[in-house]
């Protein structure tokens, strides 16, 4: 198999990575292989024992350049001076049939000199779970790192639980630079190495930015409106520390993350989130947070520091009102609005607050208003009621309302308890929840009259209290 690199990531100093290969396994096996994300990578092959071999990262193919790369960040507001990719390996950099630069990332491919107390590992579970989501995701139509391969590794990796299956992602993306990448520049007063990374990421991301500043305008916009397309889909990453935070503005690193059910804004899944910092209302605040770490950062390069500061200011103090007019937009498609009027955030507003308070399904309360239904997602039907006259008044001003809100309002998400019981049937060595699943999110916004029981919320006994990371 073929694999065309054409890699740049590379050809910095190597200061910005250690060049390492994956570390062998014993058996690796291919689970799953994404040949439609393949034959756009133009890399596509049949040959089972082929993908396993080079997506365990046993073979290196030719033209390869693997290697770590090296970051810092904010993990829950607290400084960790250097982290950089402890169980992920980059293969190299391609560009698919469409024109686009991915990287080639291998997840849980063994140890770097990032990895600090961890094996490099990952283990079946995690791989799975970031394979399912991430890929659903993407069908969802929002921006993300997507998965290419997962592969058994015949190894047992040791966590809390005792040996689990071990295994390896193959994640794909247009590259991996985080705001953690500029911030370890910065704070070591490295500015050399900082202003070649600026210019790397303008020319690899936006070639039409004007300098650091023009930089930093471009990832505002595609992270507050990304931000924006998590949180109409009721998705939670859990863990939006600045390390995960890609300036392409794709969703990247899904550990604990999770789809809301019931909705409340104050749903937090992850398990080292004790504090709530990244629950699902307030991703909308740490976004504003994450960017003003990168706009401290790209500042250290700037000759004149007043000037830049001012400007960089400037920049953050939209964000809010940047991602509120993104916000605005997905929300009110959601039922059916194309065109704002006046008291149309009131209208969205007061929908999302009897659904809090009625324990109403987030999913499946939106789906259904595309039939002019969902009342019985309420605890107090009339409540309903009383907001559908007001809702149905102001949609006589719209042409298309529920073409609109079908296009806005998936049938089908990843819902928590789906996820864990593939992930229970796939330690038993059975996949074809996995495949099922797959299958089912790849047509999220269709109705799939045999999959019906993939819209249901969780059960009492089925609920998942929460999620972990998979390190």
């Amino acid at each position: 198999m073929h694999i065309p690199f054409q890699n740049t990531f590379s050809k910095l100093p190597d200061t910005f990575y250690q060049s390492i290969r994956p570390t062998p396994v014993s058996n690796p096996k291919l689970i799953a292989f994404n040949h439609q994300l393949a034959k756009v990578l133009g890399i596509d092959s049949t040959d089972t024992t082929e993908l396993a071999a080079i997506f365990s990262g046993n073979i290196v193919p030719p033209g390869a350049e693997p290697l770590a790369q090296l970051y810092s960040g904010h993990q829950f507001g607290h400084w960790a001076p250097q982290l950089g990719d402890g169980r992920a390996i980059l293969l190299g950099e391609i560009i698919g049939i469409d024109g686009t630069r991915r990287d080639i990332q291998l997840k849980g491919s063994g140890r770097t000199k990032y990895s600090r107390m961890g094996d490099g590992r990952a283990w079946l579970g995690p791989v799975l779970r970031e394979f399912i989501i991430s890929e659903a995701m993407h069908h969802l139509g929002i921006p993300t790192s997507r998965a290419l391969a997962a592969v058994a590794t015949s190894d047992p990796v040791y966590r809390e639980q005792g040996a689990l299956p071990g295994a390896i992602l193959t994640r794909i993306a247009t590259s991996h630079l985080r705001i953690g990448t500029f911030q370890i520049f910065a704070t070591r007063g490295e500015i050399d190495h900082l202003k070649q990374l600026t210019e790397y990421a303008i020319e690899r991301h936006y070639p039409d930015a004007d300098g650091p500043m023009g930089l930093l305008r471009h990832v505002c916009d595609v992270q507050a409106k990304l931000v924006a397309q998590w949180m109409s889909v009721g998705f939670i990453h859990g863990v939006m520390n600045t390390d995960n935070c890609s300036i392409s503005g794709e969703t990247i690193d899904y550990g604990p993350c999770a789809f809301m059910d019931t909705y409340h804004p104050e749903t937090v899944y992850s398990s080292i989130d004790q504090f709530g910092r990244y629950a699902y209302a307030n991703q909308s605040k740490i976004i504003v947070w994450n960017l003003a770490q990168l706009a401290t950062a790209l500042i250290q390069q700037c000759t004149a520091k007043d000037a830049a500061i001012e400007e960089a200011t400037d920049i953050i103090q939209k964000v809010p009102d940047l991602h509120e007019n993104y916000w605005t937009k997905f929300f009110l498609k959601k039922i059916g609005i194309t065109q704002q009027r006046e008291n149309d955030r009131e209208l969205i507003n007061s929908l999302l607050e009897i659904m809090a308070d009625n324990q109403a399904d987030f999913t499946n309360t939106f789906r259904e208003l595309s039939g002019a239904d969902g009342r019985h997602h309420f605890k107090d039907p009339t409540i309903f009621d009383q907001w559908k006259e007001k809702w149905m008044n102001r949609l006589t001003y719209e042409e298309t309302p529920e073409s609109v809100m079908q296009s806005a309002n998936p049938a089908f998400i990843p819902r928590n308890h789906r996820i864990e019981q593939m992930i229970s049937s796939a330690l038993a060595d059975n996949f074809v929840p996995f495949e099922t699943l797959s299958q089912v999110l790849s047509f999220p916004y269709q109705d799939q009259a045999d999959h019906d029981q993939f819209k249901n919320p969780p059960k009492p006994d089925e609920v998942v209290q929460a999620t972990f990371c998979g390190t």
